[in-house]
């Protein structure tokens, strides 16, 4: 059939029905031809469509199943439609989304490809806008060598014909904006490969929500129109040094806290109402949540991530997050997020060869693939990525207010050769194996997150003895704020697991830890990797009889909380969970009906208390000059003794601990000023579950020198216990 000038070619209407029109947007929709305005739409539920206009409605043509045009006669300009369908289910009204302009401009293209978008999560993604007077949902994602990109969701039927997204070639980012969708549409990006291969479909790497596993679609949703009451806490945060703070934070697997009786999760508001209320009746100062990023296996405890930007469904809606932390800080608790940059799952749906090609992830298996997990690894070297990773940190600071992040794995980013054997890596030109691309990611997160979030601070789960991982990036450091002390952990954990009577053979296990305690400012956690996978509970490694057990863990607990460096424990913990812990079942708080474990709860909140009233215990926590041995060569008795010490005017805290089941009455203990010494925590205390012994409240020490002190005190050390006091003068 002979076409007229405005008319569109056979094999132009064959690309469109076939999904492959190299252009859509240059032909759907209104263009001026020679002839005149031409409207074209592809709408394959359609039987009929008119064209709405001011001057009334314009019957469109047939030319193909779906696809529709028509001349506008008497236009000169452009100007604005509607469209009316209808088949035999009835006529429905919508807008054309091919008439609408371009909402991306060249300046996102510049600064995606120069790697400086830090807020991508402002125009890609979905955005809830209203576009020239039409409110709708903008759509835009990064898939540079994707053929074709189309938008589908319950909206289109899921069917890719529909809605071809509009390519910006100068970046590779793909978008559409959607009039009349709004909060609540599912949808998923359907691309065709430069190979013609139609990809699994594939869920928003910028998506803000997600449908609960296991479906996988993107939700849109906003996270931007949050009403905020938490000015005070946000202002107040940013004053003063977060090293020079107290940090005890309690650790949180949100999935498995406390279930509902029916076995569900809990809410984001049922947590807020349940376990904030605990943490700061326990006295943590900070909760640290196990990552909550969309994740599709429960079993990764949300280490597999694959929605970076969406709080998962399990728990509710992104207000919900926002509602739980608001909650928090009204409270006066932060709020700490494990963040995960080292890997990502595999899953079609996610980003792994999001556009056919590896995009994200390194093209090298040796650098692109965690043998150790299944896992694809960021490609560090390539500006998009680390634009993305930036901005999804930067994205938890400012819409849902958090105050840290703590970097999950951080050695598996730093060195090539990490877990990897001979052969299954390839060092740098100089034969060295340092990550450096990686290396340059950590420090520009890390200037980012101190820059742009005055208050909120980073932390390192780093394994190695790699220099400086808490010295400024100016310093030739990483940049971080905190480091998690694995050493500490894993030397004190062995130690207190020895049975009493060989721990004088391994004195050195808990004195070693102060020759390095002050080269990085540094958090002593005690997390969930060490009450899994057959390590037992805290009660189970501890030895002997149950009174015994629990001596030990109080004990441990005292001495940790002692010890310089910030705090940090896994739920669970703080009343004696006696089993392992089970991501798939809430904690057993029916111990609490027991009085070992009441206990060692009440250890906790008073250990808390202390901390964070007296000075001596915090202020000097990463400072040499905050710590002096009292007692440290006294491996016979397995007794340590040390001073905790503050500012000018904070009064110090002597800090005594006896290992062994043995009490010791009329020790020596030399000190540095005489007077009264009040004893403020004893472990073997009665309402904890100990056996009572102690120094009735407090000791008094003379001006007797001993062991190079000034002053000493006979104290009386109860068995398996560890007792703090507190210089209060002369009276």
């Amino acid at each position: 059939m002979a076409t007229t000038a405005w008319q569109a070619a056979q094999d132009e209407i064959e690309a469109i029905l076939a999904a492959r029109h190299p252009d859509p947007f240059g032909f759907l929709g209104l263009h001026n031809t020679t002839t005149g305005f031409v409207i074209r739409v592809f709408v394959p539920e359609a039987l009929a469509v008119e064209a709405v206009m001011a001057e009334g409605n314009l019957v469109m043509t047939a030319r193909g199943p779906g696809f529709f045009e028509a001349l506008v006669p008497g236009q000169t300009k452009n100007f604005t439609y509607r469209l009316r369908a209808c088949n035999a289910g009835g006529a429905w009204e919508f807008d054309d989304p091919y008439r609408f302009s371009s909402v991306l401009g060249a300046t996102d293209d510049h600064l995606l490809i120069e790697g400086t978008h830090r807020r991508l999560y402002e125009r890609l993604g979905a955005q809830v806008i209203t576009h020239e007077d039409v409110p709708g949902v903008h759509f835009a994602v990064w898939a540079p060598n994707a053929k074709r990109v189309s938008l589908v969701g319950d909206f289109n039927q899921w069917d890719g014909r529909r809605h071809s997204m509009r390519k910006r070639v100068d970046s590779g980012l793909w978008e559409i904006f959607m009039p009349g969708l709004d909060v609540g549409a599912m949808y998923k990006f359907e691309i065709l490969s430069k190979n013609n291969e139609i990809l699994p479909l594939k869920a928003d790497p910028l998506g803000f929500s997600a449908e609960r596993r296991p479906s996988t679609a993107s939700v849109v949703a906003r996270t931007d129109d949050f009403t905020w009451t938490d000015e005070i806490f946000m202002r107040q945060r940013s004053i003063g040094e977060a090293r020079r703070e107290p940090m005890a934070t309690y650790e949180v697997h949100l999935g498995s806290w406390r279930r509902r009786d029916d076995g569900d999760f809990l809410s984001y508001d049922e947590l807020a109402a349940q376990l904030l209320p605990y943490v700061a009746d326990m006295g943590f100062t900070h909760v640290e949540l196990l990552p909550i990023s969309e994740h599709p296996l429960d079993a990764s405890w949300g280490y597999q991530p694959i929605g970076l930007f969406a709080p998962s469904q399990r728990f509710g809606d992104p207000d919900g997050f926002a509602r739980f932390v608001d909650r928090a800080h009204a409270l006066g608790i932060g709020v700490i997020l494990d963040w995960v940059p080292a890997h990502f799952p595999t899953d079609i749906h996610g980003l792994a060869h999001f556009d056919g090609t590896a995009l994200y992830e390194h093209a090298d298996p040796q650098r692109g693939f965690h043998p150790d997990w299944n896992t694809a690894i960021y490609d560090f070297g390539r500006r998009e990525v680390v634009s993305f990773l930036c901005a999804n940190a930067l994205y938890w600071l400012e819409r849902f207010h958090l105050d840290g992040l703590r970097v999950d794995a951080v050695a598996s980013m730093l060195y090539l050769n990490y877990s990897r054997k001979a052969g299954e890596w390839s060092p740098n030109l100089d034969g060295t194996n340092d990550n450096r691309d990686a290396v340059a990611f950590i420090k520009q997160f890390n200037m980012l997150v101190y820059a742009q979030s005055p208050g909120a601070f980073t932390v390192a789960e780093e394994s190695t003895t790699w220099p400086g991982v808490s010295r400024p990036v100016h310093e030739n450091g990483l940049g971080f704020g905190f480091k998690w002390n694995m050493g500490w952990m894993n030397d004190t954990l062995d130690y207190f697991a020895l049975e009493p009577v060989h721990r004088k053979w391994h004195h050195n296990k808990l004195t070693f830890g102060l020759t390095y305690a002050f080269s990085e400012n540094f958090v002593l956690p005690v997390s969930h990797d060490e009450v899994v996978h057959g390590k037992s509970s805290i009660v189970g490694k501890m030895p002997g009889d149950e009174w015994q057990r629990f001596a030990n863990v109080r004990a441990y607990l005292a001495f940790m909380w002692a010890s310089p460096g910030k705090k940090l424990l896994f739920m669970g913990l703080e009343f004696g969970q006696t089993r392992e812990w089970n991501f798939d079942a809430g904690l057993d708080w029916y111990l609490l009906a027991y009085p070992f474990h009441r206990g060692v709860q009440s250890l906790v909140r008073d250990l808390n208390g202390l901390y964070r009233a007296r000075a001596a215990l915090h202020v000097r926590d990463c400072e040499a000059e905050g710590f002096q041995w009292l007692v440290v060569d006294d491996a016979a008795r397995s007794v340590f003794a040390w001073l905790r010490k503050g500012g000018a005017h904070d009064a110090p805290v002597a800090v005594v601990c006896n290992l062994t089941p043995v009490p010791r009455h009329g020790y020596q203990l030399g000190l540095p000023y005489a007077g009264v010494w009040r004893e403020e925590l004893n472990t073997d205390a009665a309402d904890y579950g100990g056996s009572g012994i102690g120094n009735f409240g407090q000791v008094e020490a003379v001006t007797t020198p001993a062991y190079g002190f000034p002053a000493s005190a006979h104290v009386t050390l109860p068995p398996l216990a560890v007792i703090y006091l507190h210089y209060v003068g002369l009276q």
